[in-house]
């Protein structure tokens, strides 16, 4: 782990938090942006041997207002429900519209709407197909010395991220949720061109 790894793998701040997914440690972490740090929730008293892990990258519009665009935030309240029963680490990395930024991602809606998919719409803005990375959460991981994990996860590309991280992915648990009129196109397009598993 670089030296700069090592330092933003250091909390901020760490305090409780009740939610109606059970009360939390909420833990905030450096992610080069000061006002918006990465977040981390863990039900450490409920923490199996093997903690389940879900690497969420925010999602304004899905996980605060959620839109149907998507299927972000109904993926967020399913894995808090699952590690509220299971116990496990949420790990809440800013990351907006696929790293784009919020304003980029409303321009990409508005691209949507004129029948580009979410791949199509990045591209003509002059973006990669996902700028996401998950280095910070191998770090958070890594300052809670979890060395393996079952991860909460449709994303081939996260399982790709834990490759000679020292940190094992033993098991894959599916985020399932019920797709409607509104994001079948979204979820279409993660299924077939991005890859996702979707079960």
């Amino acid at each position: 782990m670089s030296k700069k790894e090592s330092h933003k793998a250091l909390p901020l701040v760490v305090s409780n938090l009740p939610t109606e997914y059970g009360t939390f440690r909420i833990s905030a972490f450096d992610s080069g942006v000061e006002v918006l740090p990465h977040v981390v929730l863990d039900n450490m008293q409920s923490r199996t041997s093997i903690p389940n892990v879900r690497i969420h990258s925010e999602c304004m519009t899905g996980d605060v207002f959620h839109s149907l665009k998507c299927d972000c935030g109904e993926q967020l309240a399913a894995s808090l429900a699952y590690i509220k029963e299971h116990g496990g680490v949420l790990i809440y990395l800013r990351q907006e519209g696929r790293n784009i930024g919020l304003v980029n991602k409303l321009k990409a809606y508005n691209l949507q709407e004129k029948g580009l998919n979410t791949i199509e719409a990045n591209h003509e803005l002059g973006f990669t197909t996902d700028l996401r990375t998950y280095e910070d959460a191998l770090a958070i991981l890594h300052y809670f010395e979890i060395k393996s994990i079952h991860l909460l996860t449709n994303n081939p590309e996260k399982l790709q991220a834990f490759e000679n991280s020292g940190i094992a992915v033993e098991k894959r648990i599916p985020i399932i949720t019920a797709p409607h009129p509104e994001n079948e196109n979204y979820i279409a397009t993660k299924r077939d061109a991005l890859g996702h598993l979707f079960g």
